[in-house]
């Protein structure tokens, strides 16, 4: 399995980003898939994640300001960024959830200016 994520980039504080993730090899809608992210000098964790069937969830410090969603058909994940903080700079991956996961792609590098 491919993950491709894309759309990082710098972004001033309040900003917004939307980040894409191309899943090949598999079919993103029989797994929980999440978006994670890594900060400098930090371990990666869990953003949100979109289950199966549709459920999404959020870490405490991204609710109400991140989205999750998925397009079937394209097998696709998305991350909607919006009120973007300093605190969430870092390399953004997305990945199932299975156990163990997927070989993690490079991500995706959000930067954001305050």
């Amino acid at each position: 399995v491919q993950l491709q994520a894309s759309g990082g980039g710098l972004v001033q504080a309040g900003g917004s980003l939307r980040l894409s993730c191309g899943v090949s090899g598999s079919i993103i809608k029989i797994w929980t898939m999440g978006w994670y992210r890594q900060a400098p000098g930090k371990q990666r964790e869990l953003v949100t994640d979109i289950t199966s069937g549709g459920t999404t969830n959020y870490a405490d410090s991204v609710k109400g300001r991140f989205s999750i969603s998925r397009d079937i058909a394209k097998n696709t994940v998305y991350l909607q960024m919006n009120s973007l903080r300093p605190k969430d700079t870092g390399v953004y991956y997305c990945n199932s959830m299975r156990s163990p996961p997927w070989s993690w792609g490079p991500g995706t590098e959000v930067t954001v200016s305050s």
